[in-house]
């Protein structure tokens, strides 16, 4: 396994360990897991900037939903090139890659995009409203 799988398998595990939705008994499998590893949860790290979902910010905004609001104004027609500009800053301080990463096709991406519509269909936390588009823009995008 490459660095950068260990570094994505860690991630995963150290999330199942913070997830209240799993078991105490995956949880400590999860620790137990990350142990074999070499690396425990204090020593995994996130992303640059990542936040625990419902995490909030000093003003008491869901960081999560801050962060999905700049992502939209990214692909809004309507937003000013000064709010994209704006909105590359933020998300780039937090960590997040507003271009496709170098190496990855058109193809790849694709397939990426298509993944995450796929999987906001089998989420149970996804409203009706957004498993809907995301229904909509598979089908539009040949994802089924």
């Amino acid at each position: 396994m490459s660095g950068h799988d260990e570094k994505r398998v860690a991630a995963g595990l150290k999330a199942a360990i913070h997830n209240p939705n799993v078991s105490e008994e995956a949880k400590d499998r999860a620790q137990e897991r990350l142990e074999t590893m070499g690396t425990s949860v204090e020593t995994t790290s996130r992303a640059p900037g990542s936040h625990p979902v419902g995490s909030t910010d000093e003003t008491g905004h869901e960081t999560n939903r801050v962060l999905g609001g700049y992502k939209a104004t990214l692909h809004n027609p309507r937003a000013s090139d000064e709010a994209k500009e704006h909105a590359r800053e933020i998300l780039s301080a937090d960590g997040y890659q507003s271009e496709r990463p170098e190496g990855v096709t058109e193809d790849e991406h694709q397939k990426r995009v298509n993944a995450g519509y796929k999987a906001a269909l089998n989420n149970p936390r996804v409203s009706d409203e957004a498993k809907l588009h995301a229904e909509e823009y598979l089908q539009q995008h040949g994802g089924f």
